[in-house]
């Protein structure tokens, strides 16, 4: 069975910060990231939309886990 590391825990931040985001977006037409860190096109606002598709990519080996939780309840 697979820890929880700093690293999963913080990845998992970062998935949740995009998806409030990209709900805020559809919803109320709210980029909040680029609200807070001066524009879409900001190195800033870039740099946070970067780290959350790493994290979102690194949250995929988070399925393994899952699936040997899984087949331990078998």
């Amino acid at each position: 069975m697979r820890t929880a590391k700093i690293v999963d825990w913080l990845a998992l931040l970062f998935i949740i910060i995009g998806a409030l985001n990209w709900g805020l977006i559809a919803f109320f037409n709210l980029d909040i990231v680029a609200t807070l860190f001066g524009g879409a096109d900001s190195t800033l606002s870039r740099l946070i939309y970067g780290i959350v598709g790493v994290s979102g990519i690194y949250g995929l080996t988070f399925f393994d886990g899952v699936r040997e939780e899984v087949k331990g309840v078998e």
